[in-house]
């Protein structure tokens, strides 16, 4: 089932996810979900805080869309366990419509979580993917990446964007 996704300025967006304790069929229900409204967006990645779950949970796939072949993917409590490096690349976000803005990021990142079955799994990124982990994760923690921009740059954005919300 496609879910709606919040935007900007939805409070859950700004608060910080609890782990996963129960791989159930809930869960399993909830990944299929996430899913289904992340491919409609369309996006590449998706946390669950921006469908108004406020756990730790992230799906995505970096596959090409021109083919029919996909490669979903879900992450429970996954964390950055190493870093290195930094790029600075343009990102957006389905919780920030409209808005695409140059981000500093590490360039490389290991992430660790589990997967549906309960097994520990290890991505070793760089490039579109890590850039995708740091970003979700962030979700996870209640930051936001326009949250990531230098002060004036942030203010001002989100100045606009509250004005947009308004109607104004």
């Amino acid at each position: 089932m496609v879910r709606s996704i919040l935007t900007f300025p939805h409070p859950l967006l700004y608060k910080k996810s609890r782990d996963v304790k129960e791989l159930d069929g809930a869960l399993v229900r909830l990944v299929e979900d996430m899913l289904e409204t992340m491919y409609q967006a369309p996006g590449i990645g998706l946390a669950a805080p921006q469908i108004g779950e406020n756990i730790r949970l992230i799906v995505f796939d970096l596959s090409d869309p021109e083919f029919p072949q996909r490669k979903p993917h879900c992450l429970i409590n996954p964390v950055i366990t190493a870093y290195e490096g930094e790029t600075v690349e343009e990102e957006g976000c389905l919780s920030v419509p409209g808005v695409r803005e140059r981000v500093k990021r590490y360039a490389r990142v290991e992430v660790k979580g589990i997967d549906l079955d309960g097994r520990e799994r290890v991505w070793e990124a760089q490039g579109l993917l890590a850039r995708m982990f740091q970003h979700e994760i962030d979700h996870l923690e209640g930051i936001l990446f326009i949250d990531r921009l230098g002060p004036i740059k942030r203010r001002r954005l989100k100045s606009m964007l509250l004005k947009k919300e308004r109607g104004e």
